[in-house]
């Protein structure tokens, strides 16, 4: 049973972090959208911080707190064809889709500085509880980043991809598209099976990076 308690308390104190990062996430696509001219999201409450507005009940709360490396929000609904006139659809859909992942790395940065202005080592302790939480952040928002900046949907560099695409490439990529998803959930899942970690190499990068290790 004290085993059992531990691990539950571990994943609800990871959930936290994830929660957080998400949220940020959601909430950069729906503010460039209206900043871009499209209010769908902010007439919805989207343009908010406040993480009850984005959980999905799935994605934010049953597969982070099981454990399973991958998670998301409930999406950002975008209307290009309410973005100002100035604003070209296909940038628009860029810009939005690109605000996500640059959130995140910019929330990862903020707390890297926050790890080495507190002078917390690189992972902090049992005892160091805000090192720790910080350097989850930094982990968690760099993965977020790193994943959702893959070119496949419904990932945001596969809209990236998609305003950017020749039309020469246009119906390869549609074509791929269409499997892209299902590519993507059986990978995720045979990955995780095999008990791999899915981002080990960035945890091991982050973790040298704040220690100052350059070799």
């Amino acid at each position: 049973m004290e085993v059992l308690e531990e691990l539950l308390a571990a994943r609800v104190a990871g959930f936290i972090p994830v929660l957080l990062s998400l949220s940020v996430h959601e909430w950069a696509h729906a503010w460039t959208a209206l900043r871009l001219g499209d209010d769908t999201a902010a007439r919805l409450g989207r343009v908010t911080m406040n993480p009850f507005a984005h959980v999905d009940p799935v994605g934010t709360l049953i597969l982070p707190l099981l454990g399973f490396p991958i998670g998301w929000a409930k999406p950002v609904p975008v209307n290009p064809i309410r973005f100002r006139r100035d604003i070209r659809m296909g940038t628009g859909i860029l810009l939005v889709a690109a605000a996500g992942p640059a959130s995140n790395i910019c929330l990862a940065v903020a707390c890297g500085a926050g790890i080495l202005a507190l002078q917390e080592g690189i992972t902090g302790s049992a005892q160091d509880p805000i090192g720790l939480f910080l350097f989850q952040m930094v982990l968690i928002n760099v993965v977020l980043a790193a994943f959702n900046m893959l070119p496949v949907p419904p990932l945001d560099g596969s809209r990236i991809v998609d305003a950017l695409v020749p039309a020469r490439f246009r119906p390869a990529w549609e074509s791929f598209s269409r499997v892209g998803p299902i590519l993507l959930i059986v990978a995720i899942v045979a990955i995780h099976a095999a008990g791999w970690g899915l981002f080990d190499g960035i945890q091991e990068g982050i973790e040298r990076l704040l220690a100052g290790d350059g070799a």
